[in-house]
């Protein structure tokens, strides 16, 4: 025997009706199908009951819209207009009954819970005769005959005893296929209609498969399964192919509406496997509950199976120091609510036993408090309990499963992740069994929240990381052009997906949700970008709530560096080629650094220094590990070692200049590189990274150019650049006959920096530097006699956005 359950999308579409029909007849065993309520029924009758009992007359049109929906429902499925005429007949009676109760509850305004229930009863009664009809060889059973509840307390619930003999005794013979409505059932006393709650069916037809000692309990439904979390938030989520009964449960009870959570403990007493399947795509596995425990599969290391939450969530909070070692004062907490048709789903409490958290929907919350303060007014007038609290607009998140038992560090990396997300954890509460961590969390963080542990926890075939391009230039372009090169690979050998979700250049920007295409980036601001103003794109940013956030900053720009300290107190990490932020005065660096320490994010600027040389990173780690920084010597501009190396005698100073813009070395405005204050900032942010304080205004610099090269414009400045050919050429020619070469260094010593124009000899390392490499010479308690050295391109837009690229992939990696 198996039982087979069908929903209201199944029941109640023509491609869902035609596969029910293809199921049931290709079984070979004896077979009993529970279905549904057609798809909107229930809510409209719930919906006529309503307006029935405030007196509105347009029940009379909620109640022809319910006729109509099977009236339309059989014309469609029905070719035979005999068949179809004789089944509107059948339910023609139904309906009359209908008209008459709701006739009676308009009149009198009132609708007692028994006539709720008998009314709420018609959609059942009324799909399982279409179905019935629309499947061959059928036999119609009215499961009111033998499914019975007691009216013991609040709710109806099963009488299994009285329920169990029957169900036997009725189905005993039967050999072909039983059509059973869902959901309804009788009192066993009174013989009164009465229901086991929305979503009942399911209920129903496991009630029977466990009386029966069925083989097998299938759900078809309109979705694949239990999924690793919610697919309308998270798109990357997956089927669960198999759960135990254990896991689903706590799906279920934490707001997966996959099943009708009382559904599983009949099966899962008889350990009758529960199969979950879509009726619309007949090939696909599914989930499987129970069966076979030996295969509680788990896809990760850390045992998770699936994410479930629930976003009515409020809590109200219970506190007094006078709470401290009060045998039974729980007890009159939880019986008060209970008399009262309070649900708390989950409890959090303080070890010093002063305050408890209970979590249950909004609604319920406000009733909690209401009798919970009448209850204890004298306490709380006396002080021994505070005024009882509610928090609302929360939402509950539950990470599911079994395996994570004695799993060291689940947790840990649960709250980390959505700490360095920026999510704080209002209650949680974890079991013995650590089947379930229950976190509850502002409700406006729960899309972000689910997204980020769900990656995580590698439930997503990638971890995702959003981007924000602030610069589409020469670095910028450059950036996002490896980016699109090199996402099949990142996808494929790190499970990483980079998704640019922001973009911005001098004039616009665009945020979507979505992702954004930058392969026609220019086009697409253009038509679709918002007027750029750096205020309006961050607060844009932040309130798009992304997880695992990235901005990376690829101008010059002193506004757009202006933003990061919102960003990272809003959990957003920072990648900077901008150098403004890192060479800012030194309170203001340590801030941003100590923010993000705080915050859990990364504020990275690898490329402030050599482009995509490992400078910065280097002496980093060396200053981490112990080693201290005695001295630091470093060609640091690319751009000025171009003009230096391309000098001769043919080839004058104001050629090299023009040679290096050419070749997209220098700034648009050569005279930021020449004036040597860019080589300046990079100074001061290495020795930061030394381990000293340092500003901008403790360096020496000694121009080799005078002031007034840098008074009037570009044009200007080529006029009368050439002045400076000579000076230049003479002193060339005299280093030549020494056997040097110029070199613009920037030197850190004994806690002075300088910047200066310097000649060195064949001797020293920065003596053969061709182009626009840069060389860095780190001395060190550890690299003392030979320092170390750090040599490559330090210009050039591609090495740039690949040392940005770095960066990236190294927020990516925390």
């Amino acid at each position: 025997m198996k039982v087979l359950k069908f929903g209201g999308t199944s029941v109640g579409t023509v491609e869902g009706i035609h596969n029910i029909k293809t199921i049931v007849e290709a079984e070979t065993t004896p077979v009993i199908v529970v279905v549904s309520a057609l798809k909107t029924v229930t809510n409209n009758l719930v919906k006529v009951t309503q307006l029935a009992a405030s007196g509105d007359a347009y029940y009379k049109y909620v109640l022809e819209e319910i006729v109509d929906t099977h009236h339309r429902h059989i014309d469609e499925i029905i070719d035979d207009t005999v068949v179809s005429t004789s089944l509107k007949q059948q339910l023609s009676g139904l309906f009359d009954e209908l008209v008459g109760i709701l006739r009676g509850i308009f009149l009198i305004k009132e609708v007692t819970p028994k006539t709720e229930d008998a009314i709420l009863s018609y959609g059942e009664r009324l799909s399982s005769r279409v179905v019935q009809q629309f499947v061959s060889n059928a036999t119609l059973y009215d499961s009111r005959d033998f499914i019975f509840t007691d009216n013991k307390g609040q709710k109806p619930s099963v009488n299994f005893a009285a329920t169990n003999a029957r169900i036997r005794e009725t189905f005993e013979a039967e050999k072909g296929i039983a059509i059973v409505p869902g959901f309804i059932a009788s009192d066993v006393e009174s013989g009164v209609t009465t229901t086991l709650g929305r979503g009942g069916s399911d209920y129903t037809a496991a009630i029977i498969a466990a009386a029966l000692d069925a083989s097998v309990l299938e759900i078809w439904t309109d979705v694949d399964g239990f999924m690793t979390a919610d697919p309308r938030i998270i798109p990357s989520a997956y089927t669960i192919e198999h759960l135990t009964y254990s896991e689903a449960t706590e799906l279920c009870n934490f707001g997966a509406k996959v099943v009708y959570p009382p559904t599983i403990f009949p099966v899962f007493a008889k350990r009758i496997p529960l199969y979950i399947k879509n009726t619309f795509r007949l090939d696909f596995k599914g989930s499987i509950i129970g069966g076979d425990e030996g295969k509680d599969l788990c896809v990760n290391e850390m045992g998770v199976k699936g994410l479930t939450s629930i976003n009515d969530t409020s809590i109200v909070h219970i506190s007094g120091m006078n709470m401290v070692g009060v045998i039974g004062i729980n007890r009159r907490f939880f019986t008060l609510l209970a008399d009262n048709g309070i649900s708390t789903f989950m409890v959090a409490q303080t070890s010093s036993e002063t305050g408890t958290s209970l979590c249950m929907t909004h609604d319920d919350a406000i009733k909690a408090q209401q009798v919970l303060s009448r209850e204890f007014a004298q306490e709380i007038a006396t002080g021994a309990l505070n005024p009882i609290n509610i928090i609302h607009g929360l939402a509950t998140i539950a990470v599911v499963g079994k395996q994570m038992k004695n799993k060291l560090g689940v947790a840990g990396r649960l709250y980390s992740i959505l700490g360095r997300n920026g999510i704080n954890v209002k209650a949680s509460a974890q079991g013995a069994e650590e089947m379930n961590i229950s976190l509850v969390i502002d409700k406006r963080h729960l899309s972000k929240a689910l997204s980020v542990i769900h990656d995580s926890f590698f439930l997503s075939q990638h971890k995702v990381v959003n981007l924000f391009i602030c610069g589409i230039g020469t670095v910028g372009g450059s950036l996002l052009k490896q980016l699109r090169e090199q996402r099949e690979s990142l996808m494929n050998k790190r499970r990483l997906r980079l998704n640019v979700v922001g973009v911005a250049n001098s004039k616009q920007y665009i945020i979507d949700q979505n992702g954004i295409d930058t392969t026609d980036i220019d086009n697409l601001l253009q038509t679709c970008g918002k007027p750029n103003n750096p205020q309006d794109f961050c607060a844009d940013f932040v309130d798009a709530n992304f997880y695992n956030a990235v901005f990376v900053d690829c101008t010059a720009n002193e506004s757009v560096a202006a933003l990061y300290a919102e960003l990272l107190n809003h959990n957003i990490s920072v990648v900077a080629a901008n150098k403004i932020a890192a060479s800012a005065p030194y309170s203001e660096y340590s801030r941003l650094k100590q923010t993000a320490l705080n915050k859990g994010v990364k504020f990275l600027y690898e490329t402030n220094a050599g482009a995509g040389l490992p400078i910065i990173k280097t002496i980093s780690d060396l200053v981490d590990s112990g080693d201290e920084i005695i001295r630091i010597e470093a060609v640091l501009s690319g751009t000025l070692n171009f003009i230096f190396n391309k000098l001769a005698a043919d080839v004058p100073f104001s050629q090299t200049i023009r040679m290096a813009m050419e070749a997209g070395l220098s700034e648009p405005d050569p005279r930021q590189d020449l004036s040597g204050k860019d080589v300046v900032r990079k100074l001061v942010i290495l020795v930061r990274e030394a381990g000293h304080i340092v500003n901008i205004d403790d360096v020496v610099l000694q121009p080799f150019m005078e002031p007034s090269y840098f008074e009037g414009d570009t044009e200007h400045f080529f006029s009368i650049v050439e002045q400076l050919d000579e000076p230049f050429e003479t002193r060339r020619r005299q280093l030549e006959t020494e056997g040097k070469k110029l070199r613009f260094i920037a030197q850190w010593a004994d806690g002075k920096a300088s910047v200066a124009l310097r000649p060195v000899d064949k001797t020293h390392p920065f003596y053969n530097l061709e182009d626009s490499n840069n060389m860095v010479l780190i001395t060190s308690t550890r690299y003392n006699t030979y320092p170390m050295v750090i040599q490559g391109y330090g210009a050039g837009a591609d090495v740039t956005a690949a040392g940005v690229f770095a960066d990236i992939i190294r927020v990516a990696n925390i």
